[in-house]
């Protein structure tokens, strides 16, 4: 498979720009890269997670503290780790003064484990808590987050990482996770409260920032040796911002993308992340002892530097690389049966500029205007949000085929739970991804069209939502029924 295999639903930077979308950066710089919390899984009894305000060097150790919503007072959250095949407990407890969850992203997880409030569980109440138990089927780079009120609590910092190690992980000298968000600042430096669950932003894109952190601070330096092979964990946790990432002067190859792995291959340009993605990299540090080399970011305008990969001058570690080994055994899902599959459509609408006339609302057709006092301007396939029934029910075990189609003037990102998906064709022509590359969000630019596929084998009901987490609440979501 070439390179062109590894983008994201096959769109580069180039195609981003022509659709149109288009958000500042506001340039950050400053402090280290902060290192991976690590917490271990295998001790006795669950792991303590405590979502609760807290403070954030959001701006920098120098500056005081951003007043933030966090996972054990630091965001990101702890990084957890379990091996593949493993058990997971974890003790949620609630001190903020709204009703939470916690949604474990990417895991192929049992049902009532998933995390969503109205649909597997309820909310946990201020000063409750909820456990969590499941096991980890599938190796790679996963993440947690709340799931009640989502647009608002994961941009006040309520996530973390979750990886699951391969039984026998690759021969790498150095992993690196780098957690990327956005964050909508006032002059002040606090979140800007004012603008939570604005329409405006729903019908656009989404809540876009104004400041740019890695790993809950300012971008910075990233220390690493000559001749190192590094693994790089790369995590998009913003609600609405798309990244593209390229590093310079490297070849850096792509190994696995939302957790499954998939033949390493060099992208051909930068890589797009949209929210909820991951990509890992193999990184052979090929640059000179004492340089410094940019992480950019180049989806919008201009290409801004995010971090900096900063050698040592020790002499190089190796002056020769193999050619990077695959991410341990890779399970895929199974392919579906195209003869048997069942066909379903899905199509994306409302929006700005994206000319919905009406829209199924609490079982009625519905205006536009009533639709937006209502704080519901997208659609799936005609439904503005209702949850009363799912786009398909089938039994478990069945192969499904879903023809998508992006009919708005924006870009979304659908992220189906409980399952990855294997992209098929867009618009018309087929994918080289097929078969090869599994992916639990898609992301879809203006006017897109593509086909993916699924088995249908984790019963239960699994929420489908583009997770630009503003288009979720604003109508953009619906339901899969695996019986």
């Amino acid at each position: 498979m070439d390179g062109g295999g590894i983008r994201l639903m096959g769109v580069t930077r180039r195609t981003f720009l022509r659709a149109g979308a288009a958000a500042g950066i506001l340039a950050a710089s400053g402090c280290r890269a902060r290192v991976d919390a690590r917490t271990d899984p295998g001790r006795s009894g669950p792991i303590r997670i405590e979502a609760a305000p807290a403070k954030a060097p959001l701006l920098g150790p120098a500056e005081q503290g951003t007043d933030v919503w966090a996972y054990n007072g630091t965001v990101a959250g702890p990084a957890l780790r379990v091996k593949r095949g493993a058990e997971l407990a974890v003790r949620l407890e609630n001190r903020l003064t709204q009703g939470t969850s916690i949604h474990w992203h990417g895991i192929r997880i049992d049902n009532a484990m998933d995390g969503v409030v109205g649909m597997t569980q309820d909310a946990v109440a201020p000063g409750d808590g909820f456990d969590y138990r499941f096991t980890c089927p599938d190796a790679g780079t996963y993440w947690y987050h709340s799931h009640n009120r989502s647009w608002e609590q994961v941009a006040r910092g309520l996530y973390g990482v979750l990886i699951v190690e391969e039984e026998e992980p690759p021969a790498v000298d150095r992993e690196i996770t780098l957690v990327l968000d956005d964050w909508r600042l006032d002059e002040a430096g606090a979140i800007h409260e004012a603008s939570f669950g604005a329409l405006h932003d729903w019908a656009h894109q989404g809540r876009i920032g104004n400041w740019i952190t890695v790993n809950g601070a300012p971008p910075g330096d990233i220390a690493i040796r000559a001749g190192e092979r590094i693994r790089l964990r790369v995590l998009n946790a913003a609600t609405a911002r798309i990244f593209a990432l390229a590093i310079a002067g490297h070849e850096a190859r792509v190994a696995a993308i939302d957790g499954f792995a998939c033949p390493p291959s060099a992208p051909t340009d930068s890589l797009l992340f949209a929210p909820g993605q991951r990509v890992d990299y193999l990184l052979d540090a090929t640059g000179e002892p004492g340089g410094r080399y940019a992480l950019l970011d180049d989806a919008y305008s201009d290409a801004r530097p995010i971090s900096f990969l900063a050698y040592s001058d020790e002499p190089p570690k190796r002056t020769q690389f193999d050619a990077p080994p695959p991410l341990g055994e890779t399970r895929p899902p199974t392919m579906p049966d195209p003869a048997e599959a069942l066909r379903v459509d899905m199509v994306m609408e409302g929006g700005a500029m994206g000319g919905m006339g009406q829209a199924m609302l609490n079982g009625e057709m519905t205006g536009p205007r009533d639709l937006a006092q209502a704080g519901r301007v997208w659609a799936v396939n005609g439904v503005a949000g209702d949850l009363d029934k799912p786009l398909f029910s089938v039994p478990r075990g069945r192969g499904v085929r879903i023809a998508m189609v992006n009919d708005t003037a924006w870009p979304h990102v659908m992220h189906l739970h409980g399952h990855h998906v294997t992209l098929l064709t867009l618009d018309g022509a087929p994918s080289p991804e097929a078969g090869t590359i599994w992916r639990d969000g898609v992301l879809m630019m203006p006017r897109q069209q593509a086909e993916i596929a699924l088995v249908a084998d984790n019963p239960g009901k699994w929420f489908f939502h583009c997770h630009m987490l503003g288009h979720q609440a604003a109508g953009m979501r619906t339901w899969i029924e695996v019986t």
